[in-house]
C-alpha cells in the first residue's frame, strides 16, 4: 500500500489549495506513520525499467533532477523496502553524489511510456564507496561493456510510494521495442516476398517460363 506517501505529501497546505480550488478538500490525510512497503506490482514494475528520473536537493534547498539510464533492472529492489544501483562514470560533476552529502532525501519517478504507468518514490539515500559492501557491490553489478567504469554504489531506503494515474502520457517506444514490434510485420513482408517470385516463375498457363 501506498498510505505513507499521501500521508507524507497531503499537508495542511495541499488542503488549503484544494478548499481554494474546488471548495473543499478533495483527498483526506490518511493515517500511516509507517514506510510503506514495495509489493510485488512495485517490484516487477521496477525490475522492468532501464531508466528513471532522480531528485535530489542542495544544501539551500534548491530542487535538481537528473535522468539515470542503464540495462533493464539496472535499478534493483534488494528488498521490500529498499532498492540500489551501480553509478557509472559520466560527466564528473557528481551533482546528486555532493547533494546527499547534506541532504539525503531523494525522489524517483520511474515512467513505462508504452504502457502509459508512472511509479513515484520517496526515499533516503547513501551513497557508498565500491569496496565497502562487497555483497551489495555482486548484487548492483551487471554486465554491461557500453556503460562505462563503475565508480560507486547508491542504496536507496524506500519510504513512501504512489502510482499515477495514465491520465496525458503519451505513449512512447524504445528502438528495441519498435523492432520487436515489426518482426512479424517484416516476416510477412519476406513471406509475401518469396511467394510473388515463385508465382513469376510460371506463365498465365502455369508452365514454368525460360529460367524457372
Amino acid at each position: 500500500m501506498s498510505q505513507h506517501y499521501l500521508h507524507r505529501h497531503l499537508t495542511p497546505a495541499v488542503g488549503e489549495a484544494q478548499e481554494q480550488a474546488y471548495g473543499q478538500k478533495i483527498y483526506g490525510v490518511p493515517d500511516a506513520p509507517e514506510p510503506d512497503r514495495l509489493g510485488a506490482k512495485e517490484i516487477a514494475f521496477i525490475g522492468a525499467r532501464d531508466s528513471f528520473y532522480l531528485a535530489s536537493l542542495t544544501e539551500t534547498g534548491a530542487p535538481y533532477l537528473q535522468h539515470r539510464g542503464g540495462p533493464v533492472g539496472f535499478l534493483r529492489v534488494l528488498d521490500e523496502r529498499t532498492l540500489g544501483f551501480a553509478d557509472y562514470s559520466g560527466n564528473r560533476q557528481l551533482l546528486t553524489t555532493g547533494h546527499l552529502r547534506r541532504d539525503p532525501r531523494v525522489a524517483l519517478f520511474l515512467m513505462d511510456y508504452p504502457n502509459r504507468r508512472r511509479l513515484k518514490l520517496d526515499g533516503i539515500a547513501e551513497v557508498l564507496p565500491l569496496d565497502a559492501d562487497p555483497a551489495l557491490r555482486a548484487q548492483l553489478l551487471q554486465e554491461d561493456p557500453g556503460a562505462g567504469a563503475v565508480e560507486r554504489l547508491f542504496r536507496i531506503a524506500v519510504d513512501g510510494f504512489d502510482w499515477n494515474c495514465p491520465q496525458f502520457i503519451t505513449p512512447r517506444f524504445t528502438a528495441a521495442e519498435v523492432e520487436h514490434a515489426a518482426q512479424p510485420l517484416r516476416q510477412r513482408i519476406a513471406d509475401l516476398e518469396a511467394e510473388l517470385l515463385r508465382l513469376r516463375s510460371f506463365d498465365r498457363n502455369g508452365e514454368p517460363v525460360d529460367g524457372g
